[in-house]
């Protein structure tokens, strides 16, 4: 029930209830009797906001609208009755006929208040309900015709039902009163009072914590019993709720009173453990005591561990010590000391499952599965050291996932790049405050197991500082004669890394230490042709931005003329992070249009990747003929891959000086040297005048000046360049070199020749020179990348110009 200090209705914007002045309601057997109230066939009425006034009850209210307050006061001067009629809508300011209800309760005006802030107060009573039947009138106020409503009163009043209908409406409200904090006990006192069974109900009504709503509905019925009956459910369930803050407010104070009981004990149990000599040190010494024994460690390691245990008993709790001890305890438990995860030895699942997740890869898939075959028949073997290296975005780290699952094994991973501090390695000793363990011991505890696949990424980009050398820590990890007892400085005690597969990951070899490379088995993960390329976006990043991107895979289809016109126009790198980007953007532009209810072709045209992802931004490298002497095509090697390069010489009348041009580096200069000192040195041999080299200029200019280039593998390109230069006989067409020359004129093997190939493809090249020392170079590669090519092998520069030169 609400509070008794009854507040009705205020008429003022974004004011609360008017009057809080305290009001005990009073009725006599006249006012309660509809009967002997005379009602008139039109009233003026008022809307009322945020009560309902029931009949008999006697209510203040705050007049803030000029309408309301021109009514009352008119109706003062006359009878002093008027309709009172709920609003529908609290928020309304200035209600319409259709937003109040239409049955309300004739009220009479039996005081006018001038309030001290200036506001106008009536005091007023309900009398009978009303149902509105015309409305007649709207300006200055409502005035409507009017027909009253009787309450159908039980026959007899006295049976034993409605009786006890009434005493339960009045038991509950004095519970509710009781419970509630916000109605005065001096409450009770009125509604023992309350001897008219009809004016109860309506006073309960009234005052009862339910909504406009409710009360509303309330007011509209008829039946007295009926009406009685919906008044007991609503008063049952704030009873209820009433109840049920009262019961948590006195358990929360329980479980306070609780918990400073238990502390009160503690202490004093505290107090008592102090005086027998014993403390929950005991305790924590017999739980650390109880794990251990549940560990598979072997001997060695179990007297280290309840050594430790013995010192950490003696410690007192308070000293700084104790928590070092503690902390290096918990992590002797963490370990998994030989626990090991068995391997799956199921070699066609474990071949489906690297198939599966990566494309290609040939030679890291097929060293897992000869050691999972060694480990299947022989049983026990240590683990290989692999390292795979080659250009970015061509599966290397995430291959260590597949390899994990295929073996069924746990996977850690830890990133080498930047790490410039031997403890990280290592680990730091136990007495320095924060010392942990090493990323090494860190991770196989991550793991849970003593047998990880664990992946050392970017090993070429791990540095050195006034800290330590962490490669050369790392010669330790890495050797499988050695890594039976790795020594973690935190641990204090060596750990078996024997069993963990190390695979680790590099873009170049040249920035790893000699000593290091040695430990490891390299595999070379090479580049992507473009039919790769493809199938791994067919298969893998599609998919996948599909379902990142929340669009069904039903819903878009790229074909592979598309994909390729994307690679070629979109992408230019050796592995596919950037086209997983690139792809990701057309996704993107996709989601878009299917959210805001575009209609999408199913298949991407190439038209429909032009207007989503731009302009191309990469033009094919293709063969370009020259038409003229002096212009050779290079083969090169970079970090994202093999390109093409062109190679341009010319002569020009001069005094023999030679100009280099086109960034290059050192040795690519010197390798220009050589090519033109040979020349020098057998000109009579190539038929070409050796007074020309006191009379001509030289350039040489490698297109592309913003690139730097460096290396030696561009020697046989530019001798060619030259001597076409020197004797102007043209280059063949669509033929691509590179070789290191020396000044003998030999032609030495070079390196990333799959590349290189790749490169020759892309460009429309159909014949290589290459030294014939990489032929075997050529022999690991598999048909599909040399399809179509054309491969001469040869020793000296000579051979290459008798082939080359028309």
């Amino acid at each position: 029930m609400k509070d008794i200090k009854i507040s009705i209705d205020n008429f003022g914007l974004n004011e609360e209830y008017a009057s809080e002045t305290e009001f005990i309601p009073i009725v006599s057997d006249e006012s309660a009797d509809e009967v002997d109230f005379d009602m008139p066939d039109t009233l003026p009425i008022l809307p009322l906001r945020n009560t309902v006034l029931f009949p008999g009850v006697i209510v203040p209210i705050s007049l803030g609208r000029d309408k309301s307050l021109k009514l009352v006061r008119e109706v003062q001067r006359g009878n002093g009755i008027f309709g009172a009629v709920a609003q529908k809508q609290v928020e309304t300011e200035e209600p319409g006929i259709d937003d109040i209800y239409k049955v309300g309760t004739v009220a009479k005006v039996i005081k006018m208040l001038e309030m001290p802030d200036g506001s106008t107060s009536a005091i007023i009573q309900g009398k009978v309900r009303f149902k509105m039947e015309e409305l007649l009138e709207s300006d200055p106020f409502f005035k409507a015709r009017v027909s009253q409503l009787q309450d159908i009163i039980p026959l007899d009043d006295k049976t034993r039902d409605y009786e006890a209908l009434v005493s339960s409406l009045k038991d509950l409200s004095l519970r509710i009163i009781k419970y509630s904090s916000n109605i005065p006990p001096e409450a009770s006192f009125a509604v023992k009072n309350i001897e008219n069974a009809t004016f109860l109900i309506n006073f309960i009504c009234s005052n009862a914590e339910i909504s406009v709503k409710e009360k509303q509905d309330l007011l509209q019925m008829d039946e007295l019993k009926e009406k009685g009956m919906k008044l007991l459910e609503h008063l049952t369930r704030e009873v209820q709720l009433l109840e049920l803050k009262s019961d948590i407010q006195s358990k929360v104070k329980l479980d306070i009173d609780q918990q400073q009981r238990e502390y009160m004990l503690h202490q004093q149990m505290k107090t008592i453990q102090d005086e027998l000599g014993s403390s929950p040190l005991e305790q924590e010494v017999r739980d650390l005591k109880a794990l251990g024994e549940k560990k598979k460690w072997g001997k060695e390691i179990s007297e280290l561990f309840y050594k430790e245990v013995d010192k950490l008993e003696r410690l007192n709790p308070a000293s700084g010590e104790y928590s070092v001890q503690h902390n290096y305890l918990q992590t002797l438990l963490d370990i998994p000391w030989n626990e090991y995860t068995e391997d799956r030895f199921d070699m066609e699942s474990a071949e489906k499952v690297l198939d599966r997740d990566h494309f290609g890869l040939d030679g890291v898939k097929e060293r897992i599965l000869e050691h999972l075959a060694v480990l299947k028949l022989k049983g026990d073997l240590k683990s290989p050291i692999i390292c795979l290296y080659g250009p970015p975005g061509v599966g290397k780290t995430s291959l260590g996932k597949s390899v994990a699952d295929a073996l069924g094994r746990k996977y850690a991973r830890m990133s080498l790049g930047g790490v410039h501090d031997e403890s990280e390695i290592r680990g730091h000793r136990k007495t320095y405050i924060g010392a942990m363990p090493g990323r090494i011991i860190h991770n196989i505890k991550k793991a849970g197991s003593a047998n990880p696949v664990f992946i050392l990424d970017e090993i070429d980009k791990i540095g050195s500082s006034g800290h330590g050398d962490p490669a050369s820590a790392l010669l330790e990890v890495l050797d499988p004669e050695q890594n039976e007892k790795f020594h973690d400085n935190f641990l204090e005690v060596d750990f078996d890394l024997s069993k963990v597969i190390f695979i680790a990951t590099a873009n170049t070899l040249g920035n790893i230490s000699q000593p290091l490379l040695d430990r490891m088995e390299l595999i070379e993960v090479t580049g992507y042709i473009l039919d790769e390329k493809c199938e791994i976006a067919k298969r893998h990043l599609w998919p996948k931005q599909l379902e990142n991107h929340g669009i069904p895979k039903s819903k878009l289809t790229v074909s592979k003329k598309t994909m390729s016109f994307i690679i070629e126009n979109y992408t230019r790198e050796s592995g596919v992070r950037e086209l997983n980007k690139t792809l990701a953007k057309l996704a993107r532009k996709y989601a878009l249009k299917i959210a805001t209810g575009k209609k999408v072709a199913k298949a991407i045209s190439i038209d429909n990747v032009k207007e989503n992802l731009g302009v191309e931004r990469f033009t094919k490298e293709k063969w370009q003929d020259s038409h003229v002497p002096g212009v050779v095509t290079g083969l090169a090697w970079t970090a994202v891959g093999g390109e093409i390069l062109y190679v341009e010489s010319s002569l020009s009348k001069g005094i023999g000086k030679l100009t280099l041009t086109g960034n290059l580096g050192d040795v690519m200069k010197e390798s220009a040297v050589l090519a033109l000192e040979y020349i020098k040195s057998n000109c009579k041999e190539f038929g070409i005048n050796e007074k020309v080299f006191d009379q001509k200029n030289i350039h040489v200019h490698v297109p592309e000046g913003a690139i730097p280039k460096d290396g030696p593998s561009a020697g046989i390109t530019m001798a060619t360049a030259l001597m076409s230069a020197f004797t102007g006989r043209k280059v063949k067409k669509r033929i691509a070199m590179t070789g290191e020359i020396t000044l003998r004129g030999k032609v030495l093997p070079v390196g990333g020749i799959k590349e290189k190939i790749l490169a020759a493809k892309r460009a429309g090249i159909k014949e290589i020179i290459l030294s014939n020392s990489n032929l075997k170079d050529v022999a690991e590669i598999k048909d599909m990348y040399i399809e179509g090519l054309e491969f001469h092998y040869v020793n000296t520069i000579k051979e290459t110009l008798d082939h080359v030169l028309v």
